[in-house]
């Protein structure tokens, strides 16, 4: 499908999404529709398996039963046997009442048990579709609400009109995991959009991904090389969506030199949040035994796998990225003074976080892993304990590339952010500063990256470029000069320079001038002597 069609299709879901969602707000619906999205995913690629699967043995239907629960009925006694095939096959089993093309069905003709049906599916798609339990994936999903209806038949009412409209919307569109999977992205784009500064807490947006993914997917030691040809495994500690991680996992096949050979790890404190993020791997294609999303909070590090102090058996990640929230406030209690992530380091204000969440991610890089996070500017020049931790870093070698980016790229705050690359074992003993800050497209509601924007980070990180106003390389001697002050602009000036004057030149000017004068003057007085008028 062309990326035309792929607009399309996104394009076509909004348009239903913005026309069905009626008295509810954009993060309500969201969560109606970007469930009923995965729904269909999952039925239309489990039906496809099936029909494989079958063969010469898969059902033809005429009437409003759907094939795969003609097989059942005709084949109860290898039911059992015919879902363990499924699973090794597909990695889960939908029951034939629950697939799309049932639901649908009883959309249509307005039976009365849609309702109860879909409650009934989504739980058995939490508890027993995938080896891996997915727990609360449609806690969000409340189908008592009052928001659909204000009893029982108004709500089956509202849903045959909402499914109905998805359905025939998407009817005539490739169901292919890379089609979905954008789909949701567009989505989620759109009501982050709708959300405003609540959609900091899901999305980031695919431009900013693009770089960030760009940077660690490409050799730590020497990125001029080119991709890693495996990354092990990948960490958001902050995963929203997931888009992060889907994006790391997008760059490294873009060239066909790269995989992935272990897991996606990601960590989310939201809980809606974190259910849009295992609904977007599976969307994109991401079996359940490729990805781990837990969900806990980062700062207190509540992940069972991540508490590990032995440096010879903790988990560590070829890739860490991460968007954290911005300035987060937090009451870290005196215990985490000696937590083995911080004490090193001191624990970051309770006023901003942002080291905290740095210093995390950071703890659990490997050796020759690269690590990109998202943070706001204040993170490079505040004083006190956030001056003391940059200090450290820098002293040991562990801040790579400082990249200043444009204001206004995200829907939660206008203010300009800076991506800071972090790595254990550098080559480079300077500290390579890129100032993007000018470089952007305008647009109503927010800026945008050009692929031209996007491309020049990347390719001056990778090749350490210099370029006049726009990225130097600093060595350590100037930083410590600078107090460890990593202001941008106290590196790279964009003031435009001033315009060198040739005063020996202007003055030659200015009497050629004076002569013109002088003498023009002397041509008017012959004239006004002429009319016997007073002269000037």
């Amino acid at each position: 499908m062309t990326e035309q069609n792929q607009n399309q299709l996104g394009s076509a879901l909004w348009d239903i999404a913005d026309t069905l969602r009626g008295a509810m707000n954009a993060d309500d619906f969201r969560d109606y529709m970007l469930s009923f999205l995965f729904l269909r995913y999952l039925s239309d690629a489990y039906e496809t398996a099936v029909q494989k699967e079958l063969s010469p043995d898969y059902p033809q239907t005429a009437d409003d039963r759907t094939p795969l629960s003609l097989w059942y009925g005709d084949n109860e006694d290898s039911v059992d046997m015919f879902e363990k095939q499924m699973r090794r096959k597909v990695h889960y089993v939908l029951k034939p009442e629950y697939l799309w093309s049932s639901i649908t069905e009883l959309a249509r003709t307005q039976n009365k048990d849609l309702l109860s049906t879909l409650e009934k599916g989504f739980k058995y798609i939490e508890n027993k579709s995938f080896d891996s339990t997915f727990k609360g994936l449609f806690s969000e999903i409340n189908l008592e609400s009052e928001k659909l209806g204000k009893d029982y038949t108004a709500r089956n009412a509202k849903l045959y009109t909402i499914i109905n409209k998805i359905a025939d919307g998407i009817a005539n569109f490739s169901i292919h995991h890379d089609i979905l999977g954008d789909a949701y992205e567009y989505l989620l784009d759109k009501f982050a959009a709708g959300s405003g500064k609540k959609a900091g807490e899901f999305y980031t947006p695919q431009q900013i991904s693009s770089i960030v993914s760009g940077i660690v997917t490409l050799d730590s030691q020497d990125p001029t090389t080119g991709k890693k040809k495996t990354l092990n495994k990948v960490l958001d500690f902050a995963c929203g969506s997931g888009s992060l991680l889907l994006n790391v996992r997008k760059q490294l096949g873009k060239h066909g030199a790269g995989k992935l050979s272990g897991k996606l790890y990601g960590q989310e404190k939201n809980i809606t949040t974190y259910n849009l993020a295992r609904m977007n791997m599976l969307l994109h294609g991401v079996s359940d035994s490729e990805f781990e999303i837990y969900h806990g909070d980062s700062l207190i590090n509540d992940w069972n796998i991540l508490s590990e102090e032995n440096p010879a058996k903790k988990l560590q990640f070829d890739a860490v990225v991460a968007n954290p929230p911005f300035s987060y406030r937090w009451d870290p209690g005196e215990e985490l003074e000696q937590d083995f992530r911080y004490k090193a380091y001191g624990l970051a204000p309770k006023s901003a976080a942002d080291f905290a969440f740095l210093l995390h991610g950071f703890h659990f890089l490997a050796q020759e892993g690269t690590m990109a996070i998202i943070l706001p500017h204040g993170v490079l020049f505040r004083e006190s304990t956030e001056k003391a931790i940059r200090r450290k870093l820098l002293d040991d070698g562990n801040i790579d590339t400082v990249i200043g980016l444009p204001p206004n790229l995200f829907y939660s705050t206008g203010i300009p952010v800076c991506i800071l690359v972090l790595k254990k074992c550098k080559k480079p003993d300077d500290v390579l500063f890129i100032n993007a800050s000018e470089y952007f497209e305008k647009g109503k509601r927010q800026n945008n990256l050009s692929q031209e924007h996007i491309d020049k980070i990347i390719d001056t990180y990778q090749y350490r470029r210099e370029e006049a106003r726009f990225s130097r390389r600093v060595s350590m001697e100037e930083i410590k000069k600078n107090e460890y002050n990593l202001n941008i602009s106290r590196y790279i000036s964009i003031a435009a320079p001033e315009e060198i004057i040739d005063l020996q030149k202007e003055h030659d000017k200015i009497v050629v001038l004076e002569k013109k004068i002088t003498e023009n003057m002397e041509k008017h007085n012959q004239f006004l002597a002429n009319l016997e008028l007073p002269t000037l």
